[in-house]
């Protein structure tokens, strides 16, 4: 899968939304009622990332957490990482 580049990053980013560029990744920070709120959510990403065989980095901060996406095989963004983006921000209610 090719490496977007900056013009479809930006554009692609322009559909997501919270979402922001961090370098090589994107990434939007989630926050929930407590730990209990967090862990939950965590677990309900888990099947479309295994689905998709494409894992996020995550970061739980009590009711905070931190999804970052890169396809880290292939240096960069690339439509999964998009693709993954807007299948997390549709269970995140």
């Amino acid at each position: 899968m090719a490496v977007l580049s900056d013009e479809d990053v930006g554009a692609r980013l322009g559909d997501l939304d919270g979402w922001e560029r961090d370098g090589d990744a994107i990434a939007r920070q989630f926050q929930f009622k407590d730990f209990v709120g967090s862990v939950d959510f965590v677990n309900r990403i888990t099947p479309l990332a295994e689905e998709m065989n494409h894992h996020p980095d995550l970061a739980i901060s009590w009711n905070k957490v931190t999804v970052t996406l890169s396809t880290h095989s292939e240096g960069g963004l690339t439509e999964n990482d998009f693709e993954l983006a807007s299948k997390i921000d549709g269970v995140a209610g």
